[in-house]
């Protein structure tokens, strides 16, 4: 057997494997609604119904395209500022002293528990989901940003600053490449949970976002099918946004520390 022939039956694997899994689950769920006779829980079938009648009313494209906002803008910021913090923090040790103890002590407190001050700061609108996206983003972000420089082997700086590379320049070629790997895994895990505190922060958005839709539905007529379609949506989408991720990873100019 050609040493590539096993790939194909791996790949296969790979693809149909998650898929069978996901249709038992469906197959299971529909089986327990039948069985129970609940008027409550929706079926699978109720639920693709109900995305339907989103998208035939406008209302997918607008939900999903707010919470990918809101999300985008939140994630945005954190990167913009945590990735050039978590630098200073892994490279300049008395940036570290003197800002880890704050990011530790912040860092364990939950995205929800800063709802009020949210909407004490920034009113009922946009800024405030935003902004707890943004906490949600920034210190996971923060602290794999600051391992990665941590841990930065010391022969690259040396054999870099031999030839004469110094300052902004080995940050450029040095510093951020070689702790790209680990940001990228804060990247990853900070998109993660910013997705998953959406529901959470657009409870206090106007009127859209997926979470606004789970909220509204269950509060206004209790359309149950419309927040199970919701919580599917962001399933999905989270599922994509991550395998993003995972794919950037995967990038051999990404893994050159690794040897790839």
């Amino acid at each position: 057997m050609n040493g590539h022939d096993w790939l194909g039956p791996v790949r296969r694997a790979t693809f149909w494997a998650p898929l069978g899994v996901v249709g038992a689950l469906v197959g299971l769920w529909w089986l327990a609604v039948a069985a129970t006779g609940s008027l409550i829980v929706p079926t699978p079938g109720q639920v693709l119904l109900g995305i339907g009648e989103l998208a035939r009313q406008g209302l997918l494209l607008r939900h999903v395209t707010s919470s990918l906002w809101r999300v985008g803008v939140g994630f945005g910021l954190a990167v913009v500022l945590a990735v050039p913090l978590g630098v200073c923090m892994g490279w300049f040790h008395g940036v570290f002293v003197a800002v880890n103890p704050v990011i530790q002590l912040l860092r364990p407190v939950s995205p929800i528990a800063w709802i009020p001050l949210a909407i004490l700061w920034f009113g009922v609108g946009d800024l405030s989901p935003v902004f707890l996206i943004f906490l949600s983003s920034f210190f996971p972000l923060v602290v794999n940003t600051t391992t990665g420089v941590h841990t930065i082997e010391r022969q690259y700086v040396r054999a870099a600053r031999n030839f004469g590379v110094g300052g902004l320049r080995l940050l450029r070629l040095v510093i951020l490449p070689a702790a790209l790997p680990h940001i990228l895994v804060g990247m990853r895990v900070s998109l993660g949970v910013a997705w998953l505190v959406v529901v959470a922060a657009e409870m206090i958005a106007l009127d859209s976002g997926l979470g606004f839709l789970i909220m509204d539905s269950r509060n206004a007529g209790n359309r149950y099918d419309l927040v199970v379609a919701g919580m599917v949506l962001i399933g999905v989408f989270g599922l994509s946004l991550d395998s993003v991720m995972r794919r950037l990873e995967t990038f051999r100019a990404i893994r050159w520390r690794d040897g790839g």
